[in-house]
């Protein structure tokens, strides 16, 4: 058996959890780690013995050819570059990097599949592990109603300093730490599930109430709502912690016999119905990455982009900010936090909101930012 060589791009916790987690799985080999700051990447190499480290990706491609790029950085338009630039040298694309599958994600699969190449989400990220039990539901008889994560704890205002504290605690950089606390990393995975296989999120937005159990989903939802076409929402606070879960119903064509097997293997209804929940109780993130590079050096993306969105993440003022407020990388900011919404072309996506720019006008605290606050 041939063994895959992985290239690493993003040292930060989870590109060391990754390099850890590629040397011990067996036919995968770890060629080399690259970061912007090269001590970071050479810490990273260390984990997997005989990986080069660097700061120069594009050097390192080169020089070492790879079967596929693993992209880990927080960055999106440097993510893109990495991406690209590694299909153009004949290397499948695994994202562990949510922000550029969802910025760029149709565009870098479009060029993956003119070179015969594959891009996949991750397989232990939320997006990816609820795309793998999406395609198990399927197989036994399920259409899909919802799609749901579940959120732990939620503050729409926390800040990178606010939150220092607990980042430090999790070996997370603040602003990584603030993306997840504020949402809009949340937001983030569910619009890219939603993206890939046509999803939208519920009229007004996800939702996401509070539940002491997973259980509960099933009656917190208008479910008869949604029509033909799944959701995607997600839950506050709700045990198991760390989970995810599908609101299922069985196809028109499976015989009402099944209900009585469903009831048999202990799964019950009769909370709501005609529905059923299948959930995980965990996702182990970079633990489940050496899937996802199977499933793309397979040819087989976990989860890979439409050329169409369904739905966009949009930047909402975190607090009142003035004419002349300067928004740098508005992912995990102090300025910003992110909502799924369906397609609004005069919102501002937040994942385009990188680069350092001023506001023209000013906003008030909850209001979406629009191309008007932009103006010149």
């Amino acid at each position: 058996m041939k063994t895959l060589k992985i290239g690493l791009v993003g040292a930060g916790c989870m590109g060391c959890g990754i390099a850890l987690q590629i040397n011990a799985t067996p036919g995968m080999s770890l060629s080399w780690v690259a970061d912007l700051d090269q001590s970071a990447a050479q810490k990273c190499a260390l984990l997997a013995p005989g990986s080069l480290a660097g700061s120069d990706f594009t050097e390192l491609l080169n020089q070492h050819p790879i079967d596929v790029l693993v992209e880990a950085t927080n960055s999106i338009e440097a993510a893109a570059h990495y991406c690209l630039t590694a299909l153009d040298h004949g290397a499948h694309i695994v994202l562990m990097n949510a922000e550029v599958d969802l910025a760029h994600g149709p565009a870098l699969a479009e060029k993956a599949a003119s070179k015969n190449l594959t891009l996949t989400s991750d397989a232990g990220d939320q997006h990816g592990v609820l795309a793998s039990m999406i395609s198990e539901a399927d197989l036994m008889g399920f259409d899909i109603v919802q799609a749901g994560n579940i959120k732990g704890f939620l503050d729409r205002q926390a800040t990178p300093n606010s939150i220092k504290y607990e980042a430090e605690k999790r070996r997370l950089s603040a602003t990584q730490c603030c993306a997840y606390t504020d949402g809009t990393k949340l937001h983030i995975e569910m619009a890219v599930l939603a993206n890939a296989l046509g999803y939208l999120p519920p009229k007004g937005g996800m939702t996401g109430p509070r539940a002491a159990r997973v259980e509960e989903a099933l009656t917190l939802f208008d479910f008869d709502s949604y029509e033909d076409t799944p959701r995607i929402d997600y839950l506050l606070g709700a045990e198991p912690g760390g989970g995810v879960y599908l609101i299922v119903k069985p196809k028109p064509n499976i015989p009402s016999q099944q209900a009585f097997y469903l009831n048999y293997y202990k799964l019950s209804n009769s909370a709501c119905g005609k529905y059923y929940l299948l959930y995980r109780p965990y996702h182990l993130c970079h633990l489940e990455t050496p899937k996802a590079i199977l499933a793309a050096a397979s040819q087989q993306a976990i989860l890979s982009p439409r050329p169409k969105k369904s739905c966009e993440v949009y930047a909402y003022a975190k607090r009142d900010l003035p004419a002349g407020c300067q928004i740098s990388h508005a992912i995990g900011s102090a300025e910003c936090y992110g909502l799924v919404e369906t397609i609004d072309p005069q919102k501002v996506p937040i994942a385009s909101l990188e680069a350092p720019r001023s506001l023209s006008s000013p906003i008030q605290k909850g209001q979406a930012l629009t191309l008007a606050h932009f103006s010149s």
